[in-house]
């Protein structure tokens, strides 16, 4: 695919093969970005795993301490008082069968979708739908729960849900590129911690193969593994 200009000039202005600290990578992110709108940062990191194999699978959860910088919008399939709960606490679109059969109808203006666990066999009825997208509630995500009023208030708080795709490749926005660079870089640990946390026991040689960060509309930024320090990550 063809890269525009701006691209094309952000390449020229460092080296892309060179690997950075994560201070270094992030401040030239900062520097790099150029769009009209608030880019998002992005960190990528390759995992030495097989996620062919069930027990290398690595997905979960991470609560970004500085917030995504996005208002995350919030579908939620319960009724009754857990229904009640989720309006309360803020969520974007509640209901059942009804909420269903608007998805199904190709209703899809959210970011997350939790569900309570009597209604899942309405939503797996929906797999095709949520699935492909990204979207289909899970119990290891936090996302299949009877407290949907914590899911709601932890999803548009911060959390956010990741997981290995299908060449072992983690997915995960930082923040905006507007954020401090301080607040992006504790973001950063938040999401190396939980995936360290993570690792499965059948993970075998390096786990951290490969981590880049980069803004939305620029080019990749590569982070050395091995020049991640304590000090250079505030907690």
């Amino acid at each position: 695919m063809a890269k525009g200009k701006k691209y094309t000039n952000a390449t020229k202005k460092f080296d892309r093969e060179n690997l950075h600290s994560a201070v270094e990578a992030i401040d030239i992110v900062k520097q790099l970005a150029s769009a009209t709108f608030d880019e998002t940062t992005e960190l990528a990191i390759r995992l030495g795993v097989d996620p062919r194999k069930a027990e290398q699978m690595v997905r979960g959860t991470v609560a970004l301490p500085a917030g995504t910088g996005k208002d995350v919008r919030v579908a939620v399939f319960a009724q009754g008082e857990a229904a009640a709960a989720a309006r309360e606490a803020g969520a974007d679109f509640v209901g059942a069968e009804d909420l269903a059969a608007e998805v199904s109808g190709g209703m899809l203006d959210f970011d997350v979708a939790i569900s309570t666990p009597d209604l899942m066999p309405e939503v797996g009825k929906l797999g095709r739908v949520l699935g492909p997208r990204g979207l289909m509630p899970n119990p290891k995500t936090g996302t299949v729960t009877m407290d949907v009023a914590k899911a709601v208030a932890d999803f548009k708080g911060g959390k956010v849900e990741y997981r290995t795709d299908r060449y072992g490749n983690v997915h995960v926005p930082l923040g905006k590129v507007s954020f401090s660079s301080t607040d992006l870089l504790r973001n950063f640990a938040a999401v190396l911690d939980e995936l360290q946390r993570a690792k499965p026991a059948a993970s075998k040689g390096r786990y951290l193969r490969r981590i880049t960060v980069s803004s939305t509309m620029s080019p990749g930024i590569k982070i050395d593994p091995n020049r991640i320090k304590p000090e250079e990550v505030p907690a």
